[in-house]
């Protein structure tokens, strides 16, 4: 669901997260409208509101757990963590985390990856989000779920900054509610 879905509909913080991130086109390659969600960090206001909102939405959920994909999702999870009383749990990438890990692969639209969690970051029955900065089809995201949920946690939902508003994805993600605050930029007149 999108944030102006659920009350947020005349929200200002919407419009200037939305203006705050940057669209590059043809980047990592040709065809791909890349949103750049580091200008939304160069601007403290338009980040903190980003923060207020997740934390807004999740302060009374009694969540225990906010884990970040790497690496984007590193960049909202501590502070909506901090600011709920929640602990930060990373999901890295293959060969990231010392010590011992659990991991989950997962089909990407051109090849496979992987996500990986420390043994004992996440205790069963802990109530946990999932947080990156954007969904498209969703297959980061289901693996994030199905990685907590192999460690027991109880995943209530993902959130991420940008969503496309047809998201194919949100079948792949076992039934878990899916927030999104803005819809992807496009830049008029591009190449």
């Amino acid at each position: 669901m999108f944030a102006a879905e659920n009350g947020l509909k005349s929200d200002p913080r919407l419009q200037g997260i939305s203006e705050a991130i940057r669209v590059v086109p043809h980047f990592p390659k040709q065809g791909i409208m890349f949103q750049d969600i580091t200008t939304l960090l160069l601007d403290h206001k338009v980040f903190k509101d980003t923060v207020d909102i997740f934390v807004d939405r999740y302060r009374d959920m009694n969540i225990s757990v906010v884990a970040g994909v790497e690496a984007r999702g590193f960049m909202f999870g501590p502070a909506i963590a901090l600011a709920i009383g929640a602990k930060f749990v990373p999901l890295r990438k293959p060969r990231k985390l010392p010590g011992e890990v659990i991991s989950e692969a997962y089909e990407l639209e051109y090849g496979t990856d992987c996500l990986e969690i420390h043994v004992g970051a996440v205790q069963p029955g802990e109530r946990a989000i999932v947080i990156d900065d954007l969904v498209a089809t969703g297959g980061t995201l289901s693996a994030a779920i199905s990685l907590l949920e192999r460690v027991g946690a109880e995943v209530i939902e993902c959130a991420c900054v940008i969503g496309v508003p047809d998201i194919k994805g949100q079948c792949r993600l076992n039934g878990k509610p899916l927030y999104i605050l803005v819809e992807p930029r496009q830049i008029d007149n591009c190449c």
